[in-house]
């Protein structure tokens, strides 16, 4: 069996600068970099949140957030520091109004992607620790893979105090590991 570099939404939107930045999102380039170059993976997969303009989360639509991530803008790129011709696939999630696309599972190919390359286990990187970090690895574990949260490789948004640390504590209570 094989393994995986799961590496959610690292966007331009969602680092410094960006339409909804995660605070600090920037400083897991390193980590993710890093897991790439390790030589510890057999497939590296990004996703990223690939909204039309009328997504239903966004506030004109009666959502909680601001327009972000938007197709085919430089805002729903991956971040720059991210060596594209390491990773080799990227799948699209919240590409429709209605799909929320917090998971990367949610109406995506994700799921096949990793069962065509024969993957069980997975390592998630990324952002947002607290919305679709947790989503996409609450539902990786939910299709059976074994799953592994690199915590110097995220980073959330802590609407409320203490949402990450409390979405690692559901993630670790489900079964994923926490490093």
């Amino acid at each position: 069996m094989a393994r995986a570099l799961l590496i959610i939404d690292f966007q331009n939107d969602f680092t410094e600068g960006g339409a909804l930045a995660v605070p600090d999102g920037d400083a897991i380039a390193p980590r993710v970099n890093e897991l790439i170059d390790s030589g510890e993976f057999d497939l590296v997969v990004a996703t990223r949140d690939w909204h039309p303009a009328d997504h239903h989360s966004f506030a004109a639509q009666g959502g909680p957030w601001p327009p972000h991530c938007v197709q085919g803008s430089e805002g729903a790129e991956l971040h720059p520091s991210l060596d594209r011709e390491h990773v080799d696939a990227v799948v699209n999630a919240g590409y429709t109004p209605e799909l929320e696309g917090y998971s990367g599972f949610e109406e995506t190919e994700l799921a096949d992607v990793l069962r065509r390359n024969s993957v069980d286990e997975l390592t998630v990187v990324g952002l947002a620790t607290d919305y679709c970090v947790r989503s996409t690895a609450l539902d990786a574990l939910r299709e059976g893979f074994r799953v592994t949260v690199d915590r110097a490789g995220i980073r959330g948004i802590d609407v409320q105090p203490g949402d990450s640390e409390r979405a690692l504590e559901e993630l670790g209570a489900a079964g994923a590991a926490i490093s």
